[in-house]
Formats: C-alpha cells, structure tokens, sequence
C-alpha cells in the first residue's frame, strides 16, 4: 500500500506542478483526483467566516456547479470540513440516515449524485477551503482512495495559497492576506463568482436594501426556482431578471 500511495502522491504532485500557478494547477488536480481516487468529479472551494467564497478548480461544469450549491443554499459538507477541520464523508445521500445538509442533498441527488466526501484544505494554521469529491454511485472512499485524497487536500494548499498572492499583489495590499480578514477576502471575491456580487449591487440600489438583505433575496429566489446563485445573478445582471420589493421567489422577467 505504501509503494502505490507514493505513486499516487507523486502523479498528484506532478499535476500541480506541471500547471501554471492558481486556478489552472487546482483544475489539473482535480483532474487528475478522478483519474486516480474512482469519483466522478473533484472541486476546490475557499471558505471563509462560514461561507463558500468561490469554486478555484474542478474537473467539469457538473462539478463546478455542485459545488456552488453549498454557496446557494448555505450548507454542505465543505462548509462542515472547514469548520471542523476534518473530513466530512457522506457515503450514500439517499440514505434515511443522512439528515445533515437537506437542500444541498436534495440539489446534488437531482444531479444524479449519491456520494459527497469533503477535506479541508489548510494554509499554515488556517483553513482556507475544502477538496469536494463527487460519486454517481453511494459507497465509501476505500482505505487507499481517502488516503490519496487526504494528500490531494494538502497539495491543494499550493494553489489556493497562490490565489491569495494573486489577489493581494492585484489590490496592492501591504499586509499578510491571511491577516487582513474580510477586507483581504473581499479581494479574493473578486476573482469568483463576480456575477453574484455585481447582482447584489443591483439588488440593493433597486430595492434599497442592504447588502446582506439583496443577497438573502438573491438565494432565495435561486432556491425557489431551482437554479444556482451565479445563474440568477447572471440574469439580474444582463436585466433578464429583477426582483421585486416583496419578493415571492418569482421575480419578474422582463421580455
């Protein structure tokens, strides 16, 4: 088992290395992380004071917008990891038993999902995010393949800690980001899901809310009409879409 996890540690390594820094090494992991752990999608997600900031990598659109349901409806296993700093592994969905994530799990099973395992993600002594893995069928990671992905987490730590450098070097911050708290993730939101908080600008000057406000009218209409945060936000922005003052989760279209 040794000599196969250093193989494995090693086809993992080579595939963050071998890509350009930031986003395109964390996609090229999660790439390689379906080749060799038997899912059916991996993403790279920052979370921070308890919400999913952005999806930094995964192995397709499908994975992508599984993972956004943890930023639409608030909860989810990578929400879980982080905030325990430990793996959270849901083997089978559809189970009576799985109670944990009720709006996440009924989005991700309508996706044809039955398995979700996440790991934190740690930069030094902070934890920045979480490796979500995606199975079609429910079952278990084996004993190797939880193994391979406990070492995936930590080699995701090398790109999410370039994002920040990213970030930081583009908004001129003089301060460690790890340090600065909201203002140094606001930076990071800059680079993910920009569509959500240029809606939530529109939201707040159309309705004269706040921002937490516009954002929680944003989710729920998301929610009621069963579509992602970013793809209402997509339609607020291009003016397909505005919500109304006392919104019922129908909003109005315009033609």
């Amino acid at each position: 088992m040794g000599s196969s996890l250093d193989s494995m540690r090693t086809e993992l390594n080579t595939a963050v290395s071998g890509a350009a820094p930031g986003i395109p090494a964390a996609t090229e992991l999660c790439l390689a992380c379906v080749g060799l752990l038997g899912v059916d999608g991996v993403a790279v997600s920052m979370v921070h004071e308890g919400a999913s900031r952005g999806t930094f990598g995964s192995s397709n659109a499908a994975s992508r917008r599984l993972d956004e349901y943890q930023f639409t409806f608030g909860e989810g296993p990578c929400l879980d990891a982080v905030s325990t700093r430990d793996a959270v592994l849901a083997p089978d969905l559809d189970s009576s038993e799985e109670h944990r994530w009720p709006a996440f799990t009924g989005a991700v099973l309508d996706e044809g999902i039955h398995a979700v395992f996440a790991l934190p993600i740690m930069v030094v002594s902070l934890c920045v995010g979480a490796l979500d893995l995606f199975r079609a069928g429910p079952g278990p990671l084996a004993g190797e393949q939880l193994a391979g992905a406990l070492i995936a987490a930590e080699l995701a730590s090398a790109p999410l800690l370039d994002i920040m450098a990213t970030a930081k070097d583009a908004q001129g911050l003089d301060d460690d980001l790890l340090s600065e708290g909201e203002a140094g993730w606001g930076s990071l939101a800059e680079l993910d899901r920009i569509e959500v908080y240029q809606a939530t600008g529109m939201v707040m000057a159309q309705l004269q809310v706040d921002a937490t406000e516009a954002l929680v009218r944003l989710r729920a209409h998301a929610i009621a009409t069963g579509q992602t945060a970013s793809q209402v936000s997509w339609a607020i922005v291009e003016r397909r879409l505005v919500l109304e003052r006392d919104d019922d989760g129908s909003g109005r279209r315009t033609p």
